[in-house]
């Protein structure tokens, strides 16, 4: 008998003495609760099923919710403490992409967004794999590779092997995948565990083996996932409701695995690879852009803000809610305040001495620009996710449900707007006695920057939340308003009224927006990866050039800088694009890194242009 064979009949005849001794681990994923729908009825069968079953722990492995509300979180997790085992609980996208408490919830609920617990035989780990608080791929923050690699240190010993947790697969999904498995790779990995597609399906992840679980409903039924593992084998059962268990896959343990690097190497399929890629200034006809382009500082976490300059000082802030002060001249860290969570929106810079904050920990923080020191604190009743804008002396800043304006000198309160549904994400733009925005609550706004009335709101004819211009920053022109979002239209405006002159679904835009210095071009970026000009000054679509910037697939919400005659655009791969602005010919494509640019700044104290990256890169491109 042949030991492949020998090994098909263990798959199908798993004997109860060696599932007996084997440590099992329930796997919940995908359970998309919302209050009083189907899942809702489902998980709570499958929480008193579960609590009738033999196991060791069970893990909970993303997207608990559908919109990932403070409701809803607090709702699920009334549900899932009545589970009786060790219970560990991960975020999914659903409640790291749209949270109206910037993901602070879900660590006060279940106290991090992260664990590790040990068995006589394994280490059990799993984290947070974003995408955070804007579309973009998964990411694994860089705080969390570290913790991972000194975690796995200190308790893989005495035999004990290695399972690993979260809610997406270890491939191109996680834009720092390869940093990923080059830590798991140097541990006796058994498998890692990930849901987010709502199927069953083996993978590898470089050399490691991959598992993907069901969700609460799929259309097989309402079920979740036994995983078993044994001394050389490790066996996934999918559980219906209320029907026997049904092994689904087996495959024996191997904890021998070559190094990622070879593996990408050896696959042809070169979207792999760029988790690997270098530095590399060049576009694909191998010629130089103009500007030197450097690397300024590398943060041991991650960076979602984009950057806020003074003369002498880049700040931003990181997912450890550090606020930070970068020396342009040596590239040193001068101060670093904790704000309590995580960063997400741009500091601005507001005097000479002072520096606002806005805080996802629900406050509007003054910092002095010299040593960081906290001058003025100003609650607020949600956290700010949305980049400020300073316009003649008065602070534009959005907030949760809220739109308002301080003097920049003073800090004091001008005005509040507070009809808005849901929370403020991208920057405002402000033009003469127009204030526009858009918000997670499906509209765009307009308001009046002296008194804060409205003016006018519009929706696009939907009412789901994520299809809203929520993250995107408008364009503003002499009559015009321009706007594009999730729903893949760009949309033109009456300045006055608010009243659509066109909408347009040509290209597939989304998020990403841009308009010349003169005002007379709007310019977007496509999920095909094309950059495409707009004539701003007629009343019909009429596209003046549309440019394939040869980045692929793409959906980074950054905002589209001009600058002397060059447009920049910024993807979810760590490329920087240059096109020039009156032919459309590309000029250069940048590879800064692997994970999404948050924004691409010009800083008019020098005339650089600096950029900044997920995975804590601040790169500065000079004339």
């Amino acid at each position: 008998m042949t030991s492949k064979f020998r090994f098909l009949l263990s798959f199908l005849f798993v004997s109860a003495a060696i599932v007996s001794t084997a440590t099992r681990i329930i796997i919940l994923a995908d359970v998309h609760v919302t209050p009083g729908n189907d899942n809702d009825v489902r998980l709570r069968e499958a929480v008193e099923e579960i609590n009738a079953t033999q196991a060791d722990i069970v893990v909970m492995n993303g997207d608990l919710t559908n919109e990932g509300s403070d409701h809803e979180l607090a709702y699920v997790k009334s549900i899932l403490d009545e589970i009786r085992l060790p219970l560990f609980v991960l975020p999914g996208n659903h409640e790291s992409t749209w949270s109206q408490s910037a993901t602070k919830t879900f660590i006060d609920l279940w106290g991090d967004d992260r664990f590790v617990t040990v068995t006589d035989s394994l280490v059990i780990v799993g984290m947070n794999c974003g995408p955070f608080m804007k579309m973009g791929d998964g990411h694994i923050k860089q705080e969390d590779i570290y913790w991972l690699d000194k975690t796995l240190s200190e308790l893989v010993a005495d035999g004990r092997r290695v399972v690993s947790f979260n809610h997406y697969p270890i491939l191109k999904d996680l834009d720092n995948w390869v940093d990923y498995v080059k830590v798991l790779e140097r541990y006796p990995v058994v498998c890692h565990v990930n849901g987010h597609y709502h199927k069953n399906e083996k993978y590898r992840g470089g050399d490691i083996d991959g598992m993907m679980v069901r969700a609460l409903s799929t259309k097989n039924g309402f079920g979740y996932t036994l995983m078993d593992v044994t001394p050389d084998s490790v066996f996934f059962s999918e559980k219906l409701l209320g029907k026997e268990p049904r092994r689904i896959s087996a495959f024996k343990i191997n904890t021998r695995f070559r190094p990622i690097s070879s593996v990408i190497a050896e696959n042809p399929d070169t979207t792999l690879r760029r988790g690997l890629k270098p530095f590399n200034p060049l576009t694909h006809e191998g010629v130089m852009p103009k500007q030197t382009i450097s690397l300024v500082y590398s943060d041991s976490a991650s960076i979602f803000t984009r950057l806020g300059f003074d003369k002498k000082t880049i700040y931003f802030g990181n997912s450890l809610g550090q606020a930070k002060a970068l020396s342009k001249k040596t590239g040193k860290i001068l101060w670093s305040t904790p704000t309590g969570a995580s960063l997400f929106s741009r500091p601005v810079v507001t005097s000479k001495n002072t520096v606002v904050v806005p805080s996802a920990a629900k406050e509007l923080l003054t910092l002095n620009t010299a040593d960081g020191r906290v001058l003025r604190r100003q609650s607020s009743d949600g956290p700010y996710v949305a980049d400020g804008l300073l316009v003649k002396g008065a602070l534009y800043q959005g907030g949760y449900k809220k739109m308002e304006k301080y003097n920049a000198s003073t800090g004091d309160l001008i005005w509040r707007y507070s009809e808005i549904g849901n929370y403020c994400q991208a920057a405002p733009s402000v033009d003469g006695t127009d204030l526009v925005f858009g918000a997670w609550d499906t509209y765009l706004y307009c308001l009046d920057t002296h008194s804060g009335a409205l003016k006018w709101k519009w929706n696009n004819g939907k009412n789901a939340n994520q299809l809203g211009p929520g993250d995107c920053s408008p364009v503003i022109t002499r009559d015009k308003v321009f706007l594009v979002a999730p729903d893949r239209f760009m949309t033109c405006l009456d300045r006055a009224s608010g009243k659509e002159i066109w909408r347009i679904k040509d290209k597939k835009v989304r998020e990403s927006l841009g308009v010349s210095a003169d005002h007379k071009r709007v310019y977007a970026k496509t999920m095909d990866g094309e950059m495409l000009a707009v004539d701003a000054t007629a009343d019909e679509y009429r596209p003046l050039w549309v440019t394939d910037m040869g980045i692929g697939y793409e959906h980074a919400p950054c905002i589209l800088l001009e600058h002397k005659g060059v447009v920049y655009a910024g993807s979810r791969q760590g490329i920087v694009s240059a096109v020039d602005t009156a032919t459309g010919q590309l000029l250069w494509n940048a590879s800064l890194g692997v994970s999404e640019v948050n924004g691409i700044d010009f800083d008019p104290t020098s005339g650089d242009i600096y950029v900044s990256l997920i995975e804590g890169r601040i790169w500065r491109i000079k004339p």
